[in-house]
C-alpha cells in the first residue's frame, strides 16, 4: 500500500514544481493568501544570517556573510599612499564590487553582470556617505514623485503623492548627515605625506537575492576585523609596511596594529512590494516575479541612511514606506547581535 501512495506524492510534488514553473506569480499569491512563503518563512522574516570574520589569511581585513543562500566574500588590502592636496590629512577607501559567472546563471562569461554597478554604486554612497549624497538621493526621488503626480489628474493619487513629499521632507530633517561609516582622517599617517589607501573588494559567490544587503553587511564585517598594519621610514625615507619591508627593527610610525573606529554603522534591508503584501528579504525567484523592491538604510542608531526604489510597478504608499523601515528597525537589531557574536568569538580565538 505504501508504493501508491508514494508514487502519488511524487506526482503532485512533479504537478505543484510544474504550476511553479508556468505560473510563478499565481504559485506565489497562493501562499501570500496564507501571509507564508514556499520556504515557510513568514512574509516579514529574513533569512538565515551568518558571519565569519577572517576568511582570508591574506588580507588586512575580510569577512564571509551569507543570508540565506546570498553569499558575499569581502577583503580589504592597506597599502600607504600620499594624500591629496585638496585632503591632505585623510586616507582614502576604494569600493570594488565583483559577479563572477559562478554565482548565478544568469551572469555570463565575458559579460559584467547588470547589477554589479548597480551595487557598487549603492555601496559606494552608503560607506563614503555625506549630506551631499543623502540630500541629492532624496531631492532625486522627490522629483521623480512629482512627474508621476503629473501624469494624473485623480485627487486620491495627488493627496498620495503630497502625502508622501511631505513625509520625505520630514525624513530629510531627521537623517543623521554628519558623516560616513569611517572618518577617513584616522586613515591619516603624515600630514600631507603618507595616509592609507584601503581596497575593498566585495566577491559574490552566490546571488540568491537582497546582494546590496549581503554585500554591505560583508563590508561592515570586514571592516570591523581590519587592523590597521605598522609601517616603518625606509632608507629612503618613505612609509612603508614594516612586515614586508623587513624593517622590524626600525622605529614604527604607528606604534602597534590598531582597529578603526567605526560610526554610524550601516545595515540594510531590502523588501519586495505586491499588492497589499511586503516580503522581507526576498529571494532571487521573488525579486524576478515581483519586480518592485524598496531597500532601507537604517544605521546602527536606527537613523535613516537612504530609501532606494529602483522603478516597480507598485506605488510606494507612505504606509508602505513606514511598514519598510520598520521591518528594517527590527532587522538591524538582529545583524547587530550577529556581528557583536562573530567579533566576540573571534576574540576569544
Amino acid at each position: 500500500m505504501g508504493l501508491p501512495n508514494a508514487s502519488g506524492d511524487l506526482s503532485t510534488e512533479v504537478e505543484v514544481d510544474a504550476f511553479r514553473r508556468l505560473f510563478p506569480l499565481r504559485f506565489y499569491e497562493k501562499h501570500l493568501l496564507e501571509s507564508i512563503r514556499p520556504d515557510a518563512r513568514p512574509l516579514g522574516r529574513a533569512r538565515e544570517t551568518t558571519i565569519a570574520l577572517g576568511a582570508v589569511a591574506s588580507a588586512n581585513g575580510s569577512a564571509l556573510a551569507k543570508i540565506g543562500s546570498t553569499t558575499m566574500l569581502a577583503a580589504i588590502k592597506m597599502e600607504v599612499m600620499t594624500p591629496s592636496l585638496e585632503t591632505p590629512d585623510e586616507g582614502c577607501i576604494a569600493i570594488d564590487f565583483h559577479m563572477p559567472p559562478i554565482c548565478s546563471p544568469i551572469v555570463r562569461p565575458g559579460r559584467p553582470a547588470e547589477a554589479a554597478p548597480v551595487v557598487a554604486k549603492q555601496l559606494s554612497d552608503t560607506i563614503l556617505r555625506h549630506a551631499n549624497l543623502n540630500a541629492k538621493s532624496a531631492v532625486c526621488y522627490l522629483i521623480f514623485v512629482w512627474i508621476q503626480s503629473l501624469s494624473s489628474s485623480s485627487p486620491l493619487y495627488l493627496l498620495m503623492i503630497i502625502d508622501v513629499v511631505n513625509w520625505v521632507l520630514k525624513q530629510l530633517v531627521m537623517c543623521n548627515f554628519s558623516s560616513g561609516m569611517i572618518n577617513l582622517k584616522e586613515l591619516s599617517l603624515v600630514s600631507g605625506k603618507a595616509a592609507w589607501m584601503a581596497y575593498l573588494d566585495i566577491y559574490c559567490l552566490d546571488a540568491d537575492g537582497a546582494l546590496f544587503d549581503t554585500a554591505l553587511l560583508s563590508a561592515v564585517a570586514a571592516f570591523s576585523h581590519l587592523e590597521i598594519p605598522v609601517v616603518s621610514l625606509n632608507d629612503d625615507g618613505k612609509i612603508v609596511l614594516s612586515e614586508e619591508q623587513g624593517l622590524s627593527d626600525r622605529e614604527p610610525v604607528n606604534k602597534e596594529k590598531r582597529k578603526i573606529n567605526l560610526s554610524s554603522v550601516p545595515f540594510s534591508l531590502t523588501c519586495v512590494l505586491h499588492k497589499k503584501y511586503i516580503l522581507a528579504d526576498p529571494t532571487a525567484e521573488e525579486e524576478s516575479i515581483m519586480d518592485t523592491i524598496v531597500t532601507v538604510v537604517l544605521d546602527s542608531s536606527s537613523q535613516l541612511v537612504s530609501l532606494h526604489k529602483p522603478g516597480g510597478t507598485v506605488l510606494a504608499y507612505t504606509s508602505a514606506i513606514q511598514d519598510c523601515i520598520a521591518l528594517t528597525r527590527q532587522r538591524v537589531k538582529e545583524l547587530q547581535k550577529i556581528l557583536e557574536e562573530a567579533i566576540s568569538g573571534m576574540e576569544v580565538d
